[in-house]
C-alpha cells in the first residue's frame, strides 16, 4: 500500500491495523508470578515519596491495614488522577487515545498485573481479550500506563506477592488535597464554593465525587457528604483512606453520609468492588 493510500485510511481503521499488528509482537515476557497468587487491589490515590520525592500510586489491598505505593512519573501520575476523578479532557490525550483505540477496535481490557520489581523496577503486564481468539493476549507494559489504562477501562488491577513485600519499604507522605477511593467511593476535599453550590450542611467530612459497586447499589450518589467512617468523621480524603484501612478485616465500615437533605448509613465489605469502564458510568451529579 503507498503512503498516499494509508493516508486516506480513516484514523480507527488505521489505529486499529496497527494495533493488531502490535498484538501480534509486543508480548516479548511471560507473568513472573502465578496469578492465582496475586491479589487484586483498588487505586486509592496518588502521593509523595518521601520530602519532595517522585509521585507514587497508592494501591489499597482489601482486609490490610497497608497502602502499596508504587513508584510512577509525573506525567502518569496526572492520568491516574485524572482517571479517579473521572476527568474528560477536551481532547483524548495519550492514556485516554488508548483507550478510545481499544474500544474502537472491540479489544477488551480485562485485567492488568504489577507482578515483579527488577532491579527496583516494577513491572507490569496488560491482559487483553481480543475477539475471534480463545486466550487472552498479555502484553508488557510500565505498571503506571497499565493502572491509568484499567481506570479507563474498568479493568481490575492484580498485584504479585513479591511486589508487595518490596513496596512495604516504601515511605510516602499523602496529600491531603488530592482525590482518593475506597470501597468504591472516591472523595475529595470540600471547599466554600462546593458547599455554597451544593446547599451542603455546615459539617465536617468529605464530599462524595464519584461511586460505584455496592455503594451505588445502595443509592449513594455523587454530591453526597460523607461524615463518618467506623464514628470517626474524615475530616480529608486521607484521613477516609485511614479509616477505612483500620477496619477490621473480618468486619464491614459502617458510613454516615448526608444526602438530599437526609443522613444515610451503609455498611460496606472492605472487598474491592468491581470496577466499571468510565464509558459505562452514568454522567456525574456533580462537575468536578
Amino acid at each position: 500500500m503507498s503512503v498516499p493510500a494509508i493516508m486516506r485510511l480513516s484514523a480507527p481503521l488505521l489505529s486499529g491495523l496497527l494495533l493488531f499488528c502490535w498484538l501480534d509482537v509486543a508480548a516479548g515476557r511471560e507473568l513472573a508470578a502465578d496469578i492465582d497468587d496475586m491479589v487484586e487491589v483498588e487505586v486509592a490515590t496518588v502521593a509523595i515519596a518521601g520530602p519532595a520525592g517522585p509521585p507514587v500510586v497508592l494501591l489499597r489491598r482489601p482486609g490490610a491495614q497497608e497502602v502499596i505505593p508504587i513508584f510512577i512519573g509525573p506525567i502518569e501520575a496526572g492520568a491516574i488522577l485524572r482517571g479517579l476523578r473521572g476527568d474528560q479532557p477536551r481532547r483524548p490525550m495519550t492514556h485516554e487515545l488508548l483507550s478510545d483505540v481499544l474500544d474502537g477496535v472491540e479489544v477488551r481490557l480485562e485485567r492488568i498485573y504489577v507482578d515483579a520489581i527488577v532491579d527496583n523496577i516494577f513491572l507490569g503486564m496488560l491482559e487483553l481479550r481480543v475477539e475471534g481468539r480463545d486466550n487472552p493476549v498479555r502484553i508488557d507494559s510500565r505498571p503506571s500506563d497499565a493502572i491509568a489504562l484499567a481506570l479507563f477501562s474498568g479493568a481490575t488491577i492484580h498485584v504479585a506477592p513479591q511486589v508487595l513485600d518490596a513496596a512495604r519499604r516504601i515511605e510516602y507522605e499523602g496529600l491531603d488535597e488530592q482525590v482518593v477511593t475506597a470501597l468504591g467511593v472516591t472523595v475529595i476535599s470540600v471547599t466554600d464554593d462546593l458547599r455554597d453550590a451544593l446547599e451542603l450542611p455546615d459539617r465536617d467530612g468529605v464530599l462524595v465525587s464519584g461511586v460505584s459497586g455496592p455503594a451505588e447499589q445502595a443509592g449513594m450518589e455523587p454530591g453526597a457528604l460523607l461524615l463518618e467512617v467506623n464514628d470517626q468523621t474524615p475530616e480529608t480524603p486521607m484521613k477516609f483512606l485511614e479509616l477505612v484501612r483500620r477496619t477490621p478485616s473480618d468486619k464491614e465500615a459502617r458510613l454516615r453520609y448526608w444526602q438530599a437533605g437526609e443522613v444515610h448509613e451503609l455498611d460496606l465489605s472492605t472487598d474491592i468492588p468491581t470496577p466499571r469502564p468510565r464509558a459505562e458510568q452514568e454522567e456525574p451529579g456533580i462537575e468536578m
